[in-house]
């Protein structure tokens, strides 16, 4: 399960559509609707904030905002809780720092021209996430 605390905008088609669909999977755990994936990583910080179904479905609304301007399809209605008045969650630049290179690494094998794009830009967080000064965060198991 890969949750992106990178920006929508930056995750090339197959990206996109894969964090769409761990995340719905996230959400699912999270709302004790699946027994797998239970002790996840990536789900300490969603079950750190005061409602997790909540946070979930405010980065599930971020994800379908750039499905929309891309002129896909996401199907809003599989988000639990659409409140957009969540807390933003923390992320570590060192965190951001982690998944922009995870990122150009799989852009360079799957996607030459969104490796491109990626080259040119810089690290910038999805909007649920504000930055801090820090390490890799601690759920983080990929390293590279």
């Amino acid at each position: 399960m890969r949750v992106w605390s990178l920006h929508p905008d930056q995750l090339d088609r197959a990206g996109l559509i894969a964090c769409w669909r761990e995340t719905l999977l996230a959400q699912a755990v999270l709302a004790e609707r699946t027994k797998g994936y239970r002790n996840h990583p990536q789900l300490e910080r969603f079950r750190a904030q005061a409602d997790p179904l909540a946070s979930v479905g405010a980065y599930l609304a971020g994800l379908a905002a750039e499905a929309d301007r891309r002129g896909y399809r996401f199907d809003r209605t599989r988000i639990i809780d659409a409140t957009d008045a969540v807390e933003r969650i923390t992320v570590t630049d060192g965190q951001l720092d982690l998944e922009w290179e995870h990122l150009g690494a799989k852009l360079a094998a799957r996607s030459p021209e969104d490796a491109v794009r990626w080259s040119q830009s810089r690290p910038r967080p999805h909007p649920l996430f504000r930055v801090v000064p820090g390490e890799v965060e601690s759920w983080e198991r990929a390293r590279l």
